[in-house]
């Protein structure tokens, strides 16, 4: 190198390209470190966002994906699980089945008072086939109490199934319930009923499930005073069709088999997603903006806007979009 800068100085040029020369040398050195550092990252929380999910696991098929999208999301810590509405207990053998072919078996599960209802439980015959270690579960009140005690102001209660357990945690313990750092709930309907995907003028809104059946207990959780984000039918109803569902399906990993025997066990063709928004809105807010609002749950179970301070903050619109390439990707993540 030495020798080409030495001959080049007999050259009319030389001065140039003996000046460029090092410029070259120190570009080809200085660069790769400069794009390494220019490399998109993604952002790291300096902790994992504790949570508790309450569902009704094993009628629709979307608590499923939504306990699968939490289980594939290092950004959360799960505390528990606990089941709400109907057979719980066999929702919780459920879920025993679906953490353990997961390897998560260090979750908890917890099971709440279980309920008289006509709903068709479609998923009964994986939660019976199912084995698993465990011979009984905790009562799901009992350890949401507890572990807000342990973790207080730190936990993101995640709700989305009917409100008994709800309704049971402030009845038998309010002071402890309002140590929840925030509720996010999968409930209610304001502009739009079911069926109203945003392609025809909204019809009004009508009584969503896990609020109307248990109207009570929807009506003390509005009152706690404990922070609420709402997904209600307005901004939940996110369909997984067919395209979708064969990237997803494809991947073959322990989880998505499960979802994919669950969803074949739901029996019908088209899912909607609604409770998978609140876990989702969790990682990503901005798939979700919320407003405040104040809610009034009503004696039939509309959850009715009203002027008065917010006691809510209500999601009407959600980027449908970016919802499926959140949830695809990351289910489909190593």
């Amino acid at each position: 190198m030495l020798e080409a800068l030495q001959c080049s100085e007999s050259s009319p040029h030389g001065t140039v390209r003996c000046a460029l020369i090092p410029i070259l040398i120190v570009a080809f050195f200085v660069a790769p470190s400069q794009a390494q550092s220019s490399e998109p990252t993604v952002p790291q929380r300096k902790s994992q966002e504790k949570i508790i999910i309450d569902t009704d696991i094993g009628d629709d098929v979307d608590d499923a994906f939504a306990v699968a999208l939490a289980l594939h999301s290092p950004e959360l810590q799960i505390l528990g699980i606990t089941t709400t509405f109907g057979d719980t207990e066999t929702r919780a053998k459920l879920l025993d089945r679906l953490l353990g072919e997961t390897g998560r078996q260090d979750i908890p599960v917890a099971t709440g008072t279980p309920t008289v209802t006509k709903s068709i439980f479609t998923q009964r015959r994986y939660a019976e086939a199912g084995r698993s270690a465990r011979t009984s579960h905790p009562k799901a009140v009992d350890f949401i109490l507890d572990q807000i005690r342990r973790y207080p102001s730190e936990i993101t209660l995640i709700a989305i199934g009917p409100l008994m357990n709800v309704g049971a945690l402030i009845d038998k313990d309010p002071e402890t319930f309002r140590k929840l750092r925030r509720v996010v709930l999968m409930g209610g309907s304001i502009e739009k009923r079911y069926g109203d995907l945003g392609y025809a003028p909204p019809r009004g809104p009508e009584p969503e499930w896990n609020i109307v059946n248990d109207i009570p207990s929807a009506q003390k959780l509005f009152a706690s005073g404990v922070p609420i984000y709402m997904m209600p039918l307005d901004s939940t109803q996110l369909k997984l069709d067919e395209v979708k569902r064969s990237i997803l399906f494809q991947a073959g990993t322990p989880l998505i088999d499960a979802l994919t025997l669950l969803y074949h066990q739901w029996g019908q063709e088209t899912p909607t997603l609604f409770d998978v928004m609140t876990v989702a809105y969790i990682l990503e807010p901005d798939l979700c903006p919320v407003q405040p609002m104040r809610i009034r749950v009503d004696d039939k179970g509309f959850t009715r806007p009203e002027s008065g301070a917010p006691n809510a903050l209500v999601c009407l619109n959600s980027d449908s979009e970016a919802f499926f390439r959140l949830y695809i990707r990351r289910m489909l993540a190593p």
